[in-house]
């Protein structure tokens, strides 16, 4: 176990007087304890049930969720990552946060934890002398305050007292209508270190996009979990919710979660371009295996039975397997950039994947790919949009060749794959047996 003598003269320096423990748990959600900060610094680590790793997304477990955790219930030791301690900007007591790790009783990572699964991951580049940079893009819809899950979401009202109505991509003036929202959660990000960028207006009403700088994948995977709790917090403030679902409104684009990644060697060169500056064989095989296994891993880019209501035809999302050019259509996009900055951008992920699970599956599949050599379809011409769709339609389907291929079980674990199988399916079965307002309309007099 780490000192905490660090941690300790941190929050003595900012005189915090409450910690919150975090642990992202399956679906990217924060679970975890607040501890007056004194019994933190003296107390030894903190303990959590290892159930909550295997916990659906309504917080119920699955039938078989004993077959992946000891039916004792037993506690897992939380290990302080020094890296993530933020202060909660928006508390009204000095509060900290931190993120832990979560470990067996026998000192090993707990292989159902999200970021014990994107450090394997990490671990199998470090292993090569590799080292990926991602950079991920967030999407998120602003929408006024509902309480009746039966009534349809629709957008807050501005500054100038209106709902927005009309496609206003890149809009200055439609950001300029929840300028004190913006402003604040910017004020937020900066006191917490996040590595925000540029914010856009995207296509749907009061939807928006923020840009995180490149970095370390883990460093981001934590700072993408907590800019959405960011981001919720920020919208509570002004009277309105910030929602990260994939397709929250019947009539509105979907929000992703792209992830821009490429690959460092041993010396700092980016190996998706050659000595004379054209995409390289490396590159190439990535974008095959982004192409080989995306298939069997949709479920960890679309994890919820909403997410697949994104992923249909003529909504901005991709529904098959080509890439491209700058082509904003294809499912990886490798954008036009100077040579140093040669990536390949995977569009699939929702804004409600777990970000942790969705980056190594996104990494898991370009190492697998360079590592089996393998080559790619020829580059799309034109909107891939009017090709057939090739991905799975709703979340049972996405599960059904997710152990498919060994090199991808070894790096996830087979443990690992088989609880998000059964937590997933779980999640579905309970969503299929809820009667929707449609069915009444359409079926109920009609068959």
């Amino acid at each position: 176990m780490v000192s905490k003598s660090s941690i300790a003269d941190w929050l003595r320096q900012h005189q915090v007087s409450e910690v919150e423990c975090l642990v992202p748990d399956l679906t990217g959600n924060a679970r975890g304890k607040f501890i007056p900060a004194h019994q933190f610094i003296s107390h030894d680590e903190p303990r959590l049930p290892e159930s909550i790793l295997v916990q659906t997304v309504t917080g119920e477990y699955s039938d078989s969720h004993w077959d992946f955790v000891e039916p004792t219930d037993t506690d897992m030791l939380l290990q302080p990552d020094e890296s993530t301690l933020r202060m909660v900007p928006w508390a009204r007591e000095p509060t900290a946060q931190i993120i832990h790790d979560c470990y067996r009783q026998d000192g090993t990572l707990h292989p159902l934890a999200s970021r014990t699964v994107l450090r394997n991951v990490l671990d199998a580049y470090a292993r090569k002398g590799l080292q990926p940079v991602i950079a991920p893009e967030m999407e998120f819809y602003l929408v006024a305050r509902n309480t009746d899950a039966d009534s349809e979401l629709e957008p807050p009202i501005g500054r100038s007292g209106r709902r927005e109505t009309a496609r206003l991509s890149y809009s200055i003036d439609a950001v300029s209508e929840f300028e004190d929202f913006v402003e604040d959660m910017y004020d937020y990000a900066d006191a917490q270190e996040l590595d925000v960028d540029t914010l856009i207006h995207e296509n749907g009403a009061a939807q928006m996009e923020i840009n995180f700088r490149h970095g370390d994948p883990l460093s981001l995977a934590d700072q993408v979990f907590v800019f959405k709790r960011t981001v919720r917090e920020t919208a509570l403030k002004y009277g309105m919710y910030a929602t990260f679902m994939a397709k929250p409104m019947m009539n509105e684009p979907g929000s992703a979660m792209h992830i821009h990644q490429s690959v460092l060697d041993s010396e700092g060169r980016n190996i998706f371009v050659d000595e004379s500056g054209e995409l390289s064989a490396a590159l190439k095989s990535y974008i095959a295996g982004l192409q080989s296994f995306t298939g069997e891993l949709i479920s960890l880019y679309a994890p919820n039975v909403n997410s697949y209501r994104r992923l249909v035809p003529e909504m901005s999302a991709p529904i098959n397997l080509n890439w491209g050019l700058d082509n904003r259509t294809v499912a990886f996009r490798v954008p036009q950039s100077n040579a140093a900055g040669t990536r390949v951008e995977n569009r699939f992920p929702g804004a409600d994947a777990n970000p942790y699970l969705a980056i190594a599956a996104s990494l898991a599949s370009g190492f697998v790919g360079m590592e089996a050599g393998l080559q790619p379809s020829e580059p799309h011409q034109g909107t891939a949009n009017e090709d057939a769709v090739e991905i799975a339609r709703s979340l049972e389907e996405g599960l059904r060749k997710l152990r498919s291929t060994p090199a991808l079980c070894e790096l996830f674990g087979d443990l690992f794959l088989r609880a998000y199988e059964a937590v997933k399916l779980d999640e579905f079965e309970e969503f299929n047996r809820v009667i929707s307002s449609w069915e009444r309309e359409h079926l109920l007099l009609q068959v």
